[in-house]
């Protein structure tokens, strides 16, 4: 969950607090896609800082410029763009580490 705060020179928005995590800002040229991926040991969430888009399972959905959408462990999701560049603040919580992924599907060959 995100907990805003309200401060008199406006807000803060706390992603994790006391707890191990890492962050990343994910950048998807135009018309590119993610793998379809899941994760054992992790769970994701997604802050957009651009309107983009993602899969979570079979459902893809549009997502607005400050939308978040919350992974958990094993779940099947990816991000894809249509046309424009987007920008997703990324928050792993849990063991961050590239074996972890389990890719079903990828255009780039990547196993």
């Amino acid at each position: 969950m995100i907990k805003e705060v309200k401060k008199p020179w406006g807000q803060e928005k706390h992603f994790v607090v006391n707890d191990k995590a890492t962050v990343k800002i994910l950048i998807v040229k135009p018309n590119q896609v993610l793998s379809l991926q899941k994760h054992k040991k992790r769970s994701e969430l997604w802050y957009f800082l651009t309107e983009g888009y993602a899969q979570l399972g079979s459902k893809q959905i549009k997502v607005k410029k400050g939308g978040v959408v919350n992974i958990r462990k094993g779940q099947v999701h990816r991000l894809f763009s249509k046309g424009k560049e987007i920008r997703v603040l990324e928050i792993i919580k849990g063991r961050y580490e590239a074996n972890d992924i389990i890719r079903l599907e990828d255009k780039y060959g990547r196993k």
